[in-house]
């Protein structure tokens, strides 16, 4: 359904270090059901991209800064992983708030691999259930949340996911979830 995202626009929050193809594909899932994506982040200009966290992935133009961001100017939000993506994001203020924020307004959040560390941070996973990646799990469960061991978790308007192995799952959650949320306005 190439135009069922019409009409929304999805912020995806990450940093240096995000996982590559934890971004690219799902931004291209949304981009292809007619959605538009903003790549927000910490820093201007451009990120660092990785491939299996470690090998340089080349970089990503970045729209603009989380900081000047407001969360009623999109639909949804997607946090991609990498390990240092998550751990920088988790150290930021206005993304931490941002996230927050967001999860609160009780419009979708998806989070894949490292994503949900930013979540832990934002105080937003307490009585949730969710998925990670397995290195995470402590991390949740300390912060409250009940950790399930599936490709694709959806609690409320929380979406989670493991790994890249499970990024075909993940993208059709998220499409979903964001074509069944009323666009802003």
């Amino acid at each position: 359904m190439p135009n069922e995202l019409n009409d929304r626009t999805i912020a995806f929050l990450a940093t240096d270090g995000v996982e590559k193809v934890e971004l690219e594909q799902p931004r291209e899932a949304v981009t292809s059901a007619g959605g538009r994506v903003e790549l927000l982040s910490v820093k201007s200009g451009e990120i660092d991209a990785r491939n299996h966290d470690l090998e340089p992935a080349g970089t990503v133009p970045v729209d603009r800064e989380v900081s000047s961001a407001q969360v009623d100017e999109f639909d949804g939000l997607v946090l991609p992983g990498g390990t240092v993506n998550g751990d920088k994001l988790r150290l930021d203020k206005a993304a931490v708030a941002f996230v927050r924020d967001f999860v609160r307004s009780g419009k979708p959040v998806a989070a894949i691999c490292h994503g949900p560390w930013a979540l832990v941070e934002a105080d937003v996973v307490r009585d949730r259930t969710l998925t990670s990646y397995p290195s995470l799990r402590t991390d949740l469960r300390n912060a409250g949340a009940t950790v399930v061991d599936q490709e694709v978790c959806m609690d409320g308007n929380l979406i989670t996911s493991r790994s890249p192995a499970d990024l075909p799952a993940f993208c059709q959650a998220i499409t979903d979830q964001f074509a069944n949320t009323p666009a802003h306005t």
